[in-house]
């Protein structure tokens, strides 16, 4: 599975990692039931996993709330992102000095 991967064209252009490095990874190693390191990989696959599950259903259940539901979701999704790229680099720019 790992052959089929697609490789980050930003890290592969400038060297550095993008805001979704990391999750295809993570999401080949939540179907290997491999949680904990998925979560490490790419602290993100959760929220999204949950957002694209909700999607799926509220094409088959709507909900009183579900435009809500939907925003906040991708709020937190884009939040968590944002959150571990800041993270990430502050911890590149530490090894780097």
């Amino acid at each position: 599975m790992e052959d089929f991967m697609l490789p980050c064209l930003n890290k592969s252009l400038f060297g550095v990692d993008c805001f979704g490095c990391g999750g295809q990874r993570a999401l080949l190693l939540v179907f290997k039931a491999e949680f904990t390191q998925a979560f490490l990989m790419f602290p993100a696959i959760y929220p999204i996993l949950f957002l694209l599950a909700f999607l799926i259903l509220n094409l088959f259940v709507k909900f009183k709330y579900d435009f809500l539901i939907k925003i906040t979701l991708i709020i937190m999704s884009g939040a968590v992102m944002l959150i571990s790229y800041l993270i990430k680099m502050n911890q590149l720019i530490q090894l780097t000095q």
